[in-house]
C-alpha cells in the first residue's frame, strides 16, 4: 500500500505532497560518492506524483558525473529535499527525514544499495 506524504525543510520555506510508490520500510540509502556522504534514506514517488507545495522558488539543485540525477536542496536552511534518480529517471527519491511524523531511526538497520558500481558509469 502507498500513501500520501507531506514533507518540509528545516526553516520551512519548502514543502512537498508525494504519493510514495513503496512503503516507508523499504526505504533505502545509497553509497555513491556523493550519497553515502549525505547519508540521507530515501523513499520513492514517480515523477508525476511529487508536487511542491510552497518554496519552488527557494529550491536549489546540484547536479555531478553524469549530471543524470538532479539533488534538490532548500537554499535557505540546506536540508537536502528529493532527487531525480539516476537509478531510475522516472522517480524521485525523497529523504524520509523531511517526511512529517517520521523519524528514520525508527526503520533502521536501512538497506544500502550499491551505488559505487552503478551501470551507468560502465
Amino acid at each position: 500500500m502507498t500513501e500520501t506524504v507531506h514533507t518540509s525543510c528545516h526553516c520551512g520555506a519548502v514543502e512537498l505532497r508525494a504519493t510514495l510508490s513503496e512503503t516507508l520500510d523499504q526505504a533505502r540509502r545509497c553509497d555513491c560518492s556523493y550519497c553515502r556522504r549525505r547519508a540521507a534514506p530515501v523513499v520513492s514517488a514517480p515523477l508525476d506524483k511529487l508536487e511542491v507545495l510552497k518554496g519552488r522558488d527557494a529550491l536549489t539543485l546540484y547536479e555531478f558525473g553524469t549530471h543524470t540525477a538532479q539533488h534538490y536542496f532548500c537554499a535557505t536552511c540546506g536540508i537536502y529535499m528529493f532527487h531525480k534518480r539516476r537509478s531510475n529517471p522516472n522517480e524521485f527519491g525523497i529523504n524520509l527525514g523531511t517526511i512529517d511524523g517520521v523519524n528514520p531511526a525508527d526503520y533502521e538497520p536501512i538497506v544500502w544499495n550499491d551505488g559505487v558500481n552503478h551501470p551507468s558509469d560502465r
